[in-house]
C-alpha cells in the first residue's frame, strides 16, 4: 500500500524523485514483484522494497539516476554465501531485480492520472516495456492489460515488461466509535485502508481521536444513505448497542460487501442474527483465533484477518476464483451455524508448515 503515499508525494510536486520497483524475485523476499518505494531529492524515502538491507545502496544509485535522467536495472543476491559483496552478510536469502526510474515526463503524467482515476474508484494498470536504451509507459483499465512479466532474454531471465495494478484504498467503515474502535483504527490506518468512522454520537467522532479518518454521524439509516455501501467495502460493527448494531447489519446484509465483521460474544452475535440469513462474507466473532485478550490484542487479530482476506481476494481475482473463495462461515472452525449446516471452514493452517519459523501461514479454502 506504499503506492498511495508515493502518489500523494508526486502530486505535491515537492522535488525530483526516483522510484524503485521490484521486477522479479527468486527465492525469499520481504516484498513481492511490483512493490515500489520513492527516493526524493531531499533524502526522504517513502515505502520499502526490503527490511532495510538495500535502501542505502538504492539511495546512492537513485542520485545517479536523478542526475542522468536514465533508468537503471540492478540485481541483488541476498543468499548468505553471496551477499558479502554489500560489505556484510545480510543472509536474507533470495534474489531481487529492481528497476530505478526518474519520476518525470510520461511516467509522472501517468502516475498522476492513475491517482485521479483511483479517486473515482477505478483500478488501473501501469505497464512498462523497455530495452537497453529506452522505457515506454502506458496506462490501462484493470481488464485491458494482461501481462505481468515477460522476458526479453529467456536464458538470463531478464524482464523487459512489467504491469502493476494501482487500486484505490479499500474503504473500511467502523460503526461505533468507542474504545474498541480506537484500537482497531490505530492499526488499520497503517495497512492501506481508507477509514470511515460512523456513530450516532458526535462527541465520539473527533479528529483528536481519529485524525486521519472520515466521519459520518447519524442513525444507521442515515449513515447507510450517505455512504451508499459498495461491494468493495469492508464494514466492522462494534457499537455495543444491540438494536443499533442489528439495524446496521440489516442495512448492510443485502449488499455483497467484501467483509462484514461483528464484534462481540457468540451469544450476542446469535441475538443479532436471529432473524437474518447469514452470507459467507460475515465474520462473527471478528478476528483470527489467536487467543487475543483486550482491545489492542483483539485489534491485532482483526487487522490480521483483514490483511488475509484482502490478500486472498486479490489472489482469487488473479486466478479467476469466486469472490467467496476465502470466506469462512459464522462462528469459526466446525461450529454449526444458527441458520444452516456445519460447513468446512477457511482458517489459518495448523499444519507443520505453519509452525516453521519464517514460513507464511496460508488460508485453506472451503471444500
Amino acid at each position: 500500500m506504499d503506492m498511495h503515499e508515493i502518489l500523494e508525494w508526486i502530486e505535491g510536486g515537492n522535488d525530483q524523485s526516483v522510484i524503485a520497483t521490484i521486477l522479479c524475485v527468486e527465492g525469499h523476499s520481504y516484498r513481492k514483484t511490483g512493490a515500489s518505494m520513492l527516493f526524493t531529492a531531499s533524502g526522504i524515502q517513502i515505502g520499502s522494497v526490503s527490511p532495510g538491507c538495500l535502501e542505502h545502496d538504492l539511495q546512492e544509485r537513485a542520485i545517479r539516476v536523478r542526475e542522468s535522467g536514465r533508468f537503471e536495472c540492478m540485481t541483488y543476491n541476498l543468499n548468505a554465501d553471496e551477499d558479502v559483496i554489500w560489505g556484510e552478510e545480510i543472509g536474507c536469502g533470495g534474489e531481487l531485480r529492481i528497476l530505478l526510474e526518474p519520476v518525470e515526463g510520461r511516467l509522472r503524467e501517468l502516475l498522476l492520472e492513475a491517482k485521479r482515476r483511483n479517486e473515482t474508484g477505478e483500478s488501473v494498470r501501469l505497464a512498462r516495456s523497455w530495452d537497453e536504451k529506452e522505457i515506454k509507459y502506458s496506462l490501462h483499465a484493470e481488464s485491458e492489460c494482461h501481462f505481468a512479466i515477460a522476458y526479453l532474454d529467456k536464458k538470463d531471465d531478464v524482464p523487459n515488461q512489467l504491469s502493476v495494478m494501482i487500486s484505490p484504498r479499500p474503504r473500511l467503515i467502523l460503526f461505533g466509535a468507542g474504545k474498541d474502535a480506537e484500537a482497531i483504527y490505530s492499526l488499520v490506518k497503517q495497512i492501506g485502508f481508507q477509514v470511515v468512522m460512523t456513530d450516532w454520537r458526535p462527541a465520539l467522532c473527533t479528529k483528536e481521536r481519529f485524525p486521519e479518518a472520515d466521519f459520518v454521524i447519524g442513525t444507521p439509516e442515515q449513515i447507510a444513505e450517505q455512504l451508499q455501501f459498495r461491494s468493495t467495502d469492508y464494514l466492522i460493527v462494534c457499537s455495543h448497542n444491540l438494536q443499533r448494531d442489528k439495524d446496521m447489519i440489516r442495512l448492510a446484509l443485502p449488499i455483497p460487501l467484501v467483509y462484514l465483521g461483528i464484534l462481540g460474544s457468540k451469544k450476542r452475535i446469535r441475538m443479532l442474527f436471529e432473524t437474518f440469513l447469514i452470507p459467507s462474507n460475515v465474520r462473527a466473532p471478528i478476528g483470527l483465533s489467536i487467543g487475543a485478550d483486550g482491545p489492542y490484542e483483539i485489534a491485532v487479530s482483526i487487522a490480521a484477518e483483514l490483511i488475509a482476506i484482502r490478500a486472498g481476494r486479490q489472489a482469487g481475482q488473479r486466478k479467476g476464483r469466486g469472490r467467496d473463495a476465502y470466506f469462512s462461515p459464522l462462528f469459526g472452525s466446525g461450529t454449526e451455524q444458527t441458520h444452516g449446516d456445519s460447513k468446512a471452514v477457511a482458517r489459518i493452517s495448523e499444519g507443520p508448515a505453519a509452525r516453521k519459523s519464517g514460513t507464511a501461514c496460508s488460508i485453506n479454502q472451503p471444500s
